[in-house]
């Protein structure tokens, strides 16, 4: 702020926007990965009486997610035009939609390693491990913006490095069997392709979500707008 010129001013707000949109992409990532778990692994026990991952693969999930999160901090996000402000019915909102569309993606791999593919549990738990490891990370990609992921700027090299990093690291601890059943390269690799075509159609399904917000919100200003006319009408004195 010691600089000369106006120039810093303009600096700090164009960081201090950048910092609200990673602190909101942060919030969905958060709370959509925390939902799609304890939903998928609640009704996986509770319906199906099949537990999707063990404890050490729960402490690896999330030793492998902290590393990508962190980097968060780093990521080019965007900067907003008009100043910002926290709309929790919008973060929670989208936050839930990707949740809950994971878990219905989650339970369709599990549905094609059991009924399809035939694999016994010991097989189908380090695959459905690998799922929202692969899954979780791109989902980070998807927060960052509210529209194509190519749309926004693309994400920095410190938080792509740890993601691919990270998943690498979570696909070879399935393939050669690192505190867990080994599976071999097919099967992870046709998970791999599953969390691709999820990613897709989740990128449509968050966008479809922040339309319909838009929407919604433009209905609800126009609805506000039209009572405010009509009790300047009605309190307008009359001649």
């Amino acid at each position: 702020m010691t600089a000369p010129g106006l120039s810093v001013i303009t600096r700090a707000i164009e960081e201090a926007r950048q910092i609200f949109e990673r602190m909101t992409g942060y919030a969905i990532y958060r709370i959509a990965e925390t939902s799609r778990i304890l939903l998928f692994m609640t009704v996986s026990i509770l319906v199906f009486n099949f537990y999707p991952v063990t404890a050490i693969m729960v402490v690896l999930l999330a030793l492998l997610n902290d590393l990508p999160i962190m980097m968060i901090a780093y990521d080019n996000a965007p900067i907003a035009e008009k100043p910002v402000r926290w709309n929790m019915t919008r973060v929670l909102t989208v936050a839930s939609v990707l949740g809950i569309y994971g878990v219905f993606g989650s339970f369709g791999l599990y549905l094609i390693l059991r009924n399809y593919l035939g694999l016994p549990q010991p097989e189908i738990q380090p695959l459905i491990f690998l799922k929202p490891l692969v899954a979780g990370h791109m989902t980070i990609y998807l927060t960052r913006n509210r529209g194509p992921v190519w749309a926004g700027p693309w994400p920095s090299w410190k938080l792509v490095v740890l993601c691919e990093t990270t998943q690498i690291l979570g696909a070879l601890a399935v393939v050669y069997g690192w505190f867990m059943a080994p599976t071999g390269w097919k099967p992870a690799l046709m998970v791999w392709a599953y969390a691709l075509i999820l990613f897709g159609i989740g990128s449509l399904v968050k966008i479809g979500t922040y339309r319909l917000l838009e929407n919604r919100a433009k209905h609800q200003a126009r609805h506000l707008e039209r009572i405010e006319g009509r009790l300047v009408n009605h309190t307008r004195p009359r001649s």
